[in-house]
């Protein structure tokens, strides 16, 4: 991993951010069930998008990519008795295919890089076993299922991941027999099911929420789609920041009536104080004097590290709480975004669950350590445009997991970057 060095600096300009790695990841699970041929368009390519193609084609999914297009052919999905899937360092991809897998009663050994092996699996080796499916671990990964996942009652928690609840509704609906998913506790980052749900619905596939859970039909099947991905709202977060904090910019290719949680971006960037204009699916955030404010986290926790430095620069004090899951992400996010804020002449204090910061008009810059985090990385490029000196950030490499080319779109808009 390498280092990049970041002068102080302002974005101003036009940007389209790239497509939802979320709806992307959803869109190829259920092309890859339906028996057929499905288009999904636009793709860009990331490390956790490769994780999710590489998985699919294991159970065997064809694939091919042409430009930013994907051709999908689910006809020989689960033609095979045994896979080994190699998750790299993506949950959503881990916890998506553990119930599908099952599905096909396929013997299947998940592998992965990073943090992952350490990040939460529990609540599957809780349910599984319980329906039909065998779970060899010693805690994390490697994790070997074997047996027929089967149709019935899955009690799980709402407020581990979101994504175990998108893995169950992916697979649940094919099996012969109706289901239902119980939510012990509330649940948090809805937004993101609620994008499992739409997506599903548009191959073809019923969910039906209830107030204790989901009640999944069996015997129904993906019908293959031309499937179009909507824009990153939680990327396009990095760039509201810079312009909130340093000039004008504005970001296109998004839609104004998704389901992503991440969303809320636009409504906490106005609190915050910027002058925020939304367009037809375009945002323009200018520059503004910012002041802190109260900041609930539980459905919105991506947009955490962006927060944290956007309150570094604002008047006052800024709480953010309902943010305990950030201690199990690429790595313990709480941590270091309050740490790298910190290191470049922040004010921030670690709580339970969350953080409190003490905003200032400038930061002095120096070295920050990037924890091989795409988020925290992107987040402390943001806050070098306001600092007095140059910032030195760790692990440049990490933003391929979700945004390769965002140092490219940051240098386009003014961003300075010392080669």
């Amino acid at each position: 991993m390498t280092d990049i060095t970041l002068s102080p600096s302002a974005l101003s300009g036009t940007v389209t951010v790239p497509p939802s790695k979320s709806d992307v990841h959803r869109a190829i699970i259920c092309a890859s069930l339906a028996k057929g041929k499905s288009v999904i368009s636009p793709i860009e390519l990331s490390k956790d998008i490769n994780a999710t193609i590489g998985c699919a084609k294991a159970l065997g999914a064809e694939i091919s990519l042409e430009g930013k297009t994907l051709t999908i052919d689910g006809s020989a999905m689960f033609s095979g008795k045994s896979a080994r899937l190699d998750c790299c360092e993506s949950g959503s991809t881990l916890r998506f295919f553990i119930p599908v897998a099952a599905l096909g009663g396929v013997e299947a050994e998940f592998t992965g890089s990073g943090l992952l092996p350490q990040r939460p699996i529990g609540v599957y080796l809780d349910c599984l076993p319980e329906n039909g499916v065998k779970c060899e671990t010693e805690g994390g990964l490697p994790l070997k299922i074997s047996g027929q996942l089967k149709a019935g009652e899955f009690s799980l928690p709402g407020n581990i991941s979101s994504q175990f609840i998108t893995g169950l509704l992916f697979a649940l609906p094919l099996l012969p027999g109706d289901s239902r998913i119980s939510l012990t506790s509330p649940l948090e980052s809805s937004g993101y099911v609620d994008m499992t749900i739409n997506t599903i619905k548009r191959f073809g596939v019923e969910i039906i929420k209830t107030p204790q859970g989901y009640e999944i039909p069996g015997g129904q099947s993906y019908s293959p789609t031309d499937y179009i991905c909507e824009g990153d709202w939680s990327q396009a977060a990095f760039f509201m920041a810079g312009g909130a904090l340093s000039g004008e910019v504005r970001i296109e290719g998004l839609n104004l009536s998704s389901a992503q949680g991440d969303m809320e971006c636009i409504e906490l960037f106005k609190r915050f104080g910027a002058v925020v204009e939304v367009g037809e699916g375009s945002v323009t955030v200018r520059k503004s004097q910012l002041y802190g404010i109260k900041i609930d986290a539980r459905q919105i926790p991506d947009l955490v590290p962006i927060l944290a430095v956007t309150a570094a620069f604002a008047e006052g004090e800024t709480v953010i709480f309902g943010a305990e899951r950030l201690k199990f992400k690429e790595c313990d996010r709480l941590t270091a975004i309050a740490q790298g804020i910190n290191n470049l002449g922040g004010r921030v204090e670690i709580t339970p669950d969350g953080l409190i910061i003490n905003g200032m008009p400038k930061l002095s810059g120096g070295r920050a350590e990037g924890f091989n985090d795409h988020r925290i990385v992107m987040s402390l490029s943001v806050a070098a445009l306001r600092c007095q000196g140059d910032t030195v950030i760790t692990d440049r490499e990490s933003i391929n997991k979700s945004y390769p080319s965002y140092f490219d779109e940051y240098s386009k808009l003014g961003g300075i970057i010392k080669e």
